[in-house]
């Protein structure tokens, strides 16, 4: 990150209403959406700088924010909870607002810093992961009776898999960089599975999964485990919460945490769908959960998985039938490999798919 731009977060610092002397700011954390600081002092901060190609309307992102933050913070309370550790506090302006607005048109907004907490980018231990998933359980039972048609939708059909599958289809008929006729296989992959695109949005709209406030980016390293207790903490990144379903919080988490190897490895032989992950998962997360799901999503939990490795696998196939031009790649062929792991997952969960509804079932005290 460049010396400038740290200049430019110290200079945004001073537009917010901190309490005592601020600091040394400097560069914090993986993320690479947004740019992120911490800022030292008597007491420490986060501030970020949005990233306005993804988040064109960065008033509605806070906007959600703030209205689910300041909601988890009264039942926090009432929980005798921590209400500054247990969810993010968005630190105002010192003219009230949400964000500052710099000189070059750049959006800033600060929060508390979660103390004595961490956050990690991979898996490294069964409880972590367990603990990852009761942590968004219990944010999904938080926030079960917050109004979540009134959130704005800040990435318009961000997980309609069905759109993204005609996406899909356009990118093949239209093969920009006439690579189609070298994947035909991965391409016939998707078209045989055309029918996963559609189940959940149709559920929906036929009123058979209700519309909840979901996180839309269930990574592990969006939650900040206590340092001492490693029990998670603090539901972090909240940028694209949004009204969405249930299984596509919990499907995330599981194409993403229950592989036996990296998203872009180029060897199948070590791409696992590990079925005793899924199982430690859907334990903390309906445990989390605490009742508040009905009988149908957890039903729809597997499937939930199978359609966010589905989608994601195409997504990745499209972005190479269009020359690379979403996803960052790092070396020829990346997407293709990425679109690989994703297929090979989603072949694992058919074949362990009637074990998968018996787990959700027995997790959730149904069986």
């Amino acid at each position: 990150m460049n010396i400038e731009l740290e200049k430019r977060a110290k200079e945004a610092v001073s537009h917010f209403q901190t309490k005592g002397e601020t600091g040394e700011v400097c560069p914090w954390g993986s993320g690479h959406i947004n740019d992120t600081f911490r800022v030292d002092g008597d007491i420490r901060y986060i501030i970020q700088r949005l990233n306005r190609s993804i988040f064109i309307k960065p008033m509605q992102v806070m906007d959600n924010i703030t209205g689910v933050t300041t909601f988890l913070k009264e039942k926090i309370k009432k929980a005798g909870g921590d209400e500054l550790r247990d969810t993010l506090t968005v630190i105002p302006t010192e003219d009230g607002k949400t964000l500052y607005v710099d000189c070059f048109g750049d959006c800033w907004r600060m929060y508390y810093m979660i103390e004595d907490a961490v956050s990690y980018d991979q898996v490294e231990s069964e409880k972590d992961f367990y603990e990852s998933a009761k942590a968004f359980g219990n944010f999904c039972y938080l926030l079960s009776d917050y109004p979540a048609r009134t959130l704005h939708e800040t990435i318009p059909g961000f997980h309609d898999t069905k759109a993204r599958y005609e996406v899909f289809q356009r990118a093949v008929e239209a093969d920009v960089c006439g690579r189609a006729k070298d994947v035909q296989q991965e391409i016939a992959f998707f078209e045989e599975r055309e029918e996963i695109a559609g189940v959940l949005g149709k559920m929906q709209a036929e009123g058979k999964l209700p519309l909840r406030v979901t996180h839309n980016d269930t990574k592990l390293n969006n939650i900040m485990m206590d340092s001492i207790s490693g029990k998670g903490v603090c539901v972090i990144d909240l940028d694209t919460v949004m009204p969405g379903l249930s299984a596509h919080d919990f499907g995330d988490a599981i194409r993403y945490g229950a592989s036996t190897a990296a998203e872009d490895e180029v060897d199948l032989s070590k791409v696992n769908f590990d079925i005793h992950l899924f199982e430690l998962y859907a334990k903390g997360f309906l445990e989390g959960c605490r009742g508040s799901l009905t009988e149908t999503e957890i039903d729809m939990l597997p499937m939930g998985a199978k359609v966010m490795t589905y989608e994601c696998g195409m997504r990745f196939l499209t972005d190479y039938l269009q020359g690379d031009s979403y996803f960052k790649i790092h070396r020829e062929g990346h997407n293709l490999d990425r679109c690989r792991t994703q297929m090979k997952l989603v072949k694992d969960m058919e074949a362990n798919w009637e074990q998968m509804g018996r787990i959700v079932r027995q997790c959730a005290g149904l069986e």
